[in-house]
């Protein structure tokens, strides 16, 4: 009754099966050590930023290019302050405001933003407290060039003088006649009454949106490979049905020969 399983076109759907499920299994697999590997990625991450608090503060030469490595480290600088402007719709603990945002000229000729504190409300320049004067040293967190469109940064443009959506060289390049670092920092303590801006954890190193992208991935290889078992046995039962129904010769031979559809 099984001899069917010897026939050309059970050869090859049986080779599909014994390949397809395997390759299923190890996509699924590879989708899950990724989706375990940002996790691992986060818990360090986080763990980086709380104990960056407690290590003394290195030149900022030292920590450049910002990776994952020196992202959250504690940066020291000196220069002087330069332009300001705002960064509008910024959260600090759930309350919506704005970044005054600084730019240090150092004696490489290049600018580091600074983000001296957070604001609460609507980006008002009136509001922000103006630099100090002279040469400053500043110490804060290092962090990465934001991209428009990640998470918590608008990608919207238009805004008026003096405002910038995103803290990073490309963006702020266009709006200052001076070279700018592709970094900034946030204080450790902010300036005149306003609120200090926590460090964030490296890119791609939270359990965002493509870290569950991942684990769905996961589920849908290894869904895939239980559908492949179910239309085999599927194929399988529907055979040996046929092959019984004409053995008692319920169909006629014609039709016996002929393959079954799915």
């Amino acid at each position: 009754m099984y001899r069917f399983l010897l026939t050309p076109r059970w050869w090859g759907i049986n080779v599909f099966v014994l390949l397809a499920i395997p390759f299923c299994i190890f996509m699924g697999s590879w989708q899950l050590s990724r989706f375990e590997a940002r996790v691992e990625a986060h818990r360090s991450a986080d763990k980086q930023v709380e104990t960056a608090k407690t290590e003394a503060a290195r030149p900022l030469a030292e920590l450049l290019p910002v990776d994952q490595s020196t992202s959250g480290q504690r940066a020291t600088v000196t220069g002087r302050y330069a332009k300001q402007l705002l960064v509008p719709d910024r959260q600090v603990d759930g309350k919506n405001g704005f970044y005054v945002l600084t730019l240090l000229r150092t004696d490489s000729g290049r600018a580091l933003p600074v983000v001296r504190g957070w604001l609460p409300g609507r980006a008002d320049a009136a509001k922000a407290p103006a630099p100090p004067t002279g040469e400053v040293t500043v110490t804060g967190a290092l962090q990465a060039s934001e991209t428009p469109g990640d998470d918590g940064v608008s990608a919207q443009g238009g805004l008026p003088s003096g405002q910038t959506a995103a803290i990073s060289a490309a963006s702020l390049v266009n709006l200052v006649p001076y070279p700018v670092y592709d970094a900034w920092i946030t204080l450790d303590k902010a300036d005149s009454g306003m609120t200090a801006v926590p460090a964030t954890a490296p890119d791609n190193s939270g359990l965002d949106l493509k870290a569950f992208q991942n684990l769905g991935y996961t589920g849908e290889w290894f869904v895939f490979a239980g559908f492949v078992v179910f239309m085999w046995f599927r194929l399988l039962r529907r055979e040996v049905e046929f092959a019984r129904d004409a053995a008692l010769g319920l169909v006629p031979d014609e039709e016996a020969r002929q393959p079954t559809a799915v």
